[in-house]
């Protein structure tokens, strides 16, 4: 039995993801036993701003927060082409609102400002985004991974090892409710 079997994993992505923190999370994530359910603003295949593809298994208006135990955000373009939908935001907003595991690497966070849900956390992103996430109203440190309470952040690609590592150790803590 692996780590994180039975554990459903959201993974939102838009046009121009950031090919490594997308792929490697949900190759990650797969290998421990999880399964990522890739949600897009429409079905069909959705390219890496470096050529990589990703197929959307459901979008927004097929999914609801209770059906999984934990999001991922990867950075790149797509927080930014998801934050000015509502549905996105919407989601985004109830994930972190329900107390599960959400993970946010690179430009991620920006989904979380539109959301409103950074307020008086502590977290970290690609520095492009530092002053964003400080006018949210959370505290921003210039570290590989932050953790606080439900919202794990990363920077950039080479935090990878570390930002896999803290999603896979939240949500084996997760129970279930599948």
């Amino acid at each position: 039995m692996s780590t994180l079997d039975g554990k459903r994993v959201a993974m939102v992505v838009a046009a121009g993801f950031e090919d490594s923190e997308a792929i490697e999370p949900k190759q990650h994530l797969e290998s421990q036993g999880a399964k990522v359910t890739v949600i897009g603003l429409q079905r069909g295949t959705v390219e890496g701003k470096k050529g990589a593809t990703l197929e959307v298994d459901a979008t927004f208006d097929e999914v609801s927060v209770d059906q999984f135990d934990a999001l991922v955000i990867p950075g790149g373009g797509s927080p930014e082409r998801l934050r000015i939908h509502e549905a996105p935001v919407a989601f985004a907003r109830a994930f972190v609102e329900s107390g599960k595991p959400v993970a946010a690497i690179c430009h991620g966070p920006q989904l979380l400002i539109s959301a409103d849900v950074l307020r008086g956390r502590t977290v970290t992103c690609v520095a492009g985004i530092r002053d964003d996430v400080k006018n949210a109203g959370a505290t921003y440190v210039d570290q590989a991974l932050v953790e606080d309470g439900n919202l794990i952040t990363s920077r950039i690609p080479s935090d990878l090892p570390q930002f896999n590592e803290a999603i896979t150790r939240h949500l084996a803590a997760v129970a279930s409710e599948r």
